[in-house]
């Protein structure tokens, strides 16, 4: 197994379950008592300036990294060093990748917001003619989802919402007295639009992630760590996987692990990166019969907007103390709610959530995530002239918005600014991937003239594409080998003891997080894994 973040750990957990015995590669390094911080820096504004922590950061060679929303000195060493791991863009469309390497991933920074995706993300673009159905829609996921949540304890409520399926939630959450009142305001003005509590995990109680720290328990599981994996290796007669070849890079030795299945769980553009890296020279990668491998890679759009709602004073500060994601989540409208016209966007965020002065106005922050219409040409290739410090080929990334994509950021622009109207909140700033919009007293008046001025400077740099760190393509699933990398159940149409876990999976982007929709997809494919390695469907390594 290659990874052990959101995907790679629940492998591992489902797999050691079963009886089976795992070896993770991960390229990163041990995850110990010391690691702390991570969960605990959380708590802030995603929207927090801290310019110096992130120029410190950039001179240390993390340029990119420090452009994330939550990045601070307290979450920095769960971030990669971009001199180090480097990657390529089309100069006309850049785009953030954000990553670490430890064990556990991402699962050091992301937000804990999880919910499940609805039919309406897994069929919406074949219904307007732009895309292709997911094989599997949330009724075949639905029993994967609950098993996730009652693992991590989610926290929540029923909502009975078509468009956001209700979770298995073992504890509550609850709106701010300002989010209450939001909630009051917008649905009155239109009551197709719902505004309800998110739904999200509470802090780790250690610093190895539960799932990962579960499969660890069983006695089954292996990892190594600070180990590259650099190819897939296939046995040439039966063209089922062997094993995985490999790089320690601190001893920079080669090593080769054996397999009888080998599931790829480093992230979308890793896993991706690495078929691409395997197979016979000059073949296009292990798994590309259907030509499709790299392709349709995608984000979600993503939008910002930053203000203050004057009728109120204060922050709710036990949330704000204890790092609580909790907050408030407005699912998207279905077409016939929004007069017959796809809404393929959704938007979260808390009000009176961020630390204020006691008589200061409660601040807001909205972020907006939005469906990146399907385009093949936005794909994940191998950079043919440049090599990483292991001298693996490097990625190069195109991810690049189409005009209706940028119609959508419109939309979702607007129906914020409508929003808060309704609410009677006063925005400093909203932005996008389009660019900058101030009102008001503008972006951090508090601030300072310099700090301002850099924040103008660097926002376009912060919002490109990949700033919503919900990456996914590039392997994607199909009925039809024709059409796609994977089956239903996640295992390469070309060789079916290869399994992909991770959002390369995705055939479309939804518009919640990907991270729930990701472990769902990763227990229901690894218990079938069990089944085909029980019942001698997938050949044995030699």
């Amino acid at each position: 197994m290659v990874g052990s973040g959101a995907s790679g750990s629940f492998a591992a957990l489902e797999l050691t379950r079963q009886g089976l015995s795992v070896q993770i590669i991960e390229a990163g390094r041990e995850i110990v008592a010391e690691d702390t911080g991570g969960d605990e820096a959380k708590g802030g504004d995603s929207t927090s300036l801290d310019l110096r922590a992130r120029v410190r950061a950039t001179l240390r060679g993390q340029h990119i990294q420090a452009r994330a929303g939550l990045f601070n000195d307290l979450v920095s060493d769960f971030y990669v060093n971009d001199r180090r791991h480097p990657y390529t863009t089309p100069r006309e469309a850049p785009y953030l990748w954000f990553r670490g390497r430890q064990a556990g991933g991402r699962l050091h920074t992301y937000g804990r917001v999880l919910s499940r995706w609805s039919d309406d993300d897994f069929r919406m673009f074949s219904r307007t003619g732009a895309g292709v159905d997911w094989p599997i829609c949330h009724d075949d996921l639905a029993p994967y989802y609950a098993e996730v949540e009652e693992l991590l304890g989610i926290c929540g409520q029923s909502d009975q919402i078509e468009t956001l399926p209700d979770s298995v939630c073992a504890h509550p959450s609850r709106l701010t007295e300002a989010e209450a009142f939001f909630k009051q305001a917008v649905e009155s003005r239109d009551p197709a639009r719902r505004v309800v509590a998110r739904r999200y995990t509470l802090p780790e109680e250690g610093p190895v992630p539960k799932p990962l720290a579960a499969a660890l328990a069983t006695g089954r599981l292996d990892i190594r760590y600070n180990m590259t994996a650099r190819e897939v290796l296939i046995d040439p007669d039966t063209g089922q996987a062997v094993g995985v070849a490999c790089i320690d890079s601190v001893t920079r030795k080669e090593h080769v692990f054996r397999a009888s299945a080998v599931v790829l769980s480093a992230s979308a553009i890793e896993s991706v990166r690495l078929l691409l890296n395997s197979g016979p020279s000059g073949g296009g990668g292990l798994g590309n019969s259907s030509g499709m491998l790299g392709r349709y890679f995608a984000d979600q759009l993503h939008c910002i907007a930053v203000g203050t709602m004057p009728r109120f004073r204060g922050y709710a500060e036990t949330d704000a103390a204890s790092g609580d994601p909790a907050g408030i989540f407005i699912p998207r409208l279905l077409p016939e709610e929004a007069g017959g016209r796809p809404r393929t966007y959704m938007f979260q965020g808390k009000i009176a959530r961020t630390p204020v002065p006691k008589d200061a106005p409660s601040r807001f922050t909205f972020m907006g995530y939005g469906q990146m219409t399907p385009d093949r040409d936005n794909r994940v290739t191998l950079d043919p002239k440049r090599r990483d410090t292991l001298s693996i080929p490097i990625p190069r990334i195109r991810c690049a918005i189409s005009s209706g994509d940028e119609a959508t950021l419109r939309l979702m622009q607007d129906a914020l600014e409508e929003m808060v109207a309704d609410a009677g909140g006063e925005l400093d700033f909203i932005g996008s991937p389009l660019g900058l919009t101030e009102m008001g007293k503008g972006a951090f008046p508090d601030s300072g003239f310099a700090l301002r001025q850099a924040f103008r400077v660097l926002f376009p740099r912060s919002m490109a594409m990949g700033s919503a760190v919900h990456e996914s393509g590039g392997a994607r699933m199909g009925a039809d080998p024709r059409s796609s990398v994977l089956d239903p159940w996640c295992r390469l149409h070309d060789a079916p003891n290869i399994l992909v876990t991770d959002a390369a999976a995705f055939p479309t982007g939804g518009v919640s997080g990907t991270t729930l929709t990701i472990m769902a997809m990763t227990v229901r494919a690894c218990r079938q894994l069990a089944k085909d390695l029980g019942s001698g469907q997938t050949r044995p390594a030699a």
